[in-house]
Order: C-alpha cells, then sequence, then structure tokens
C-alpha cells in the first residue's frame, strides 16, 4: 500500500470497502459461506468433508467459482495492458449487474455465482509483475503487514507503511457494516448499490494515469 500513489491507494480502500459490502450480503444470503473469504469456505469444506460430506458442494461450487473469477479477471487485465484497472473494474460491474438481477428474479445460485466471479475477478485490480500487489477481497494478508509495520515502528524505524494496510482493513470492516444493514433492511436493492459502487470505481478508475 505505501508503494501506490496517493489516488491509487484511496482507489484500494474505496474497493476493499465494495468487497466487504459484497461478501456480508453474501454470507447472510447463502446461510454462512463466503463470497470472497475462500479460506472460510475451504474450512467449511474440510469439516464437511470430515463429518458429512453431502454439505461439500456449496464450498467447493464457491471455491470453483472464485479461481474461475481470478482466472477470468487476470485473462481480461492482460488483454487490456495499461487499462487493466478499467476493465477489470468493467467486468467486475457487469458480474454484479448479473447477480442484482438474479436476485430480483429469485435465482439465488445465479446471484451466488456473479458475486464470486466479481470477487475473484477484483483481486487482478491492482498487479505488479502480474502478481497481486493488493488483496482486495481477503485481510489476512493485510493484517500481517500491518503488524510487522507496526513491529517496525515500534522499533524506531520509520517508513514501515501500516497506516496504509490498516486503513485498506478498515475500509472493507466498514463495507462490511454498510452491506449487512443494506441487506436487513433493503435485500432486494442492495446489489444494485454494490453495482452501482463498481460502476463509480469504474469511471474513477478511467481518470487514472494509463499502467506500463
Amino acid at each position: 500500500m505505501d508503494t501506490l500513489h496517493v489516488s491509487r491507494r484511496r482507489l484500494a480502500i474505496a474497493l476493499a470497502g465494495m468487497a466487504g459490502f459484497i461478501d456480508a450480503v453474501g454470507f447472510l444470503s447463502a446461510e454462512g459461506y463466503f463470497v470472497s473469504f475462500m479460506s472460510g469456505n475451504s474450512t467449511r469444506l474440510g469439516v464437511a468433508l470430515g463429518t458429512d460430506w453431502r454439505h461439500a458442494a456449496v464450498p467447493v461450487l464457491l471455491i470453483l467459482g472464485f479461481v474461475g473469477g481470478v482466472t477470468l479477471g487476470a485473462l481480461v487485465a492482460l488483454r487490456a495492458a495499461g487499462q487493466r484497472k478499467v476493465a477489470v473494474l468493467g467486468l467486475v460491474t457487469a458480474c454484479l449487474v448479473v447477480a442484482a438481477g438474479a436476485r430480483l428474479v429469485g435465482q439465488p445460485g445465479v446471484m451466488l455465482a456473479g458475486l464470486v466471479l466479481a470477487m475473484g475477478a477484483l483481486n487482478n485490480t491492482f498487479l505488479r509483475d502480474g502478481e497481486v500487489a493488493v488483496g482486495l477481497t481477503y485481510m489476512t494478508g493485510a493484517l500481517v503487514k500491518l503488524g510487522q509495520g507496526l513491529a517496525q515502528r515500534l522499533a524506531g524505524r520509520r517508513g514501515s507503511g501500516w497506516q496504509g494496510w490498516a486503513l485498506l482493513w478498515a475500509g472493507l470492516l466498514a463495507g462490511a457494516v454498510l452491506g449487512a444493514v443494506s441487506q436487513a433492511r433493503a435485500p432486494e436493492f442492495c446489489l444494485w448499490i454494490a453495482a452501482g459502487w463498481a460502476a463509480l470505481m469504474t469511471l474513477v478508475a478511467i481518470r487514472l494515469p494509463a499502467e506500463s
């Protein structure tokens, strides 16, 4: 995070907030399964395989969908080159529109597919040498960076950059709170909010300088 220009840092925090919003909606809509947190789904898969394999189908499909979203997003990013943020966020927006429409017509399976594809694709927004530079839908790495940065700061070393990782985590947490509130109060509209959020972030990305 500390190596990103301030405009890209703000975009990352806003996108983490969007991911938190969507994951909260997905969690509440899918009986405690996740659309972005695949470590949690992997644990649930392991528990199902160890206790009752008949419950393994949902986490397996969610994990496969997430990997598929990452793959699709990576292919889009490769083709878009210097405009990869715009292209990836456009893809995310399209997936969220499909998910919102599916909920509207009573197709929960299609809704979850759209959400998990969107969250997988989103992680291709910030790349460095073809690798994910900032994970937007999972915070374990960010919290590790935060702890390491705090250690550097406590040791008297400046420039640890822990604040950026703290803000990224806080962004996801705030988005999750908003997602939970929206799901509870306006379940038929909350995914349209997410799709609009993604569309706005796409417009923000258009204004960023092209990347090499």
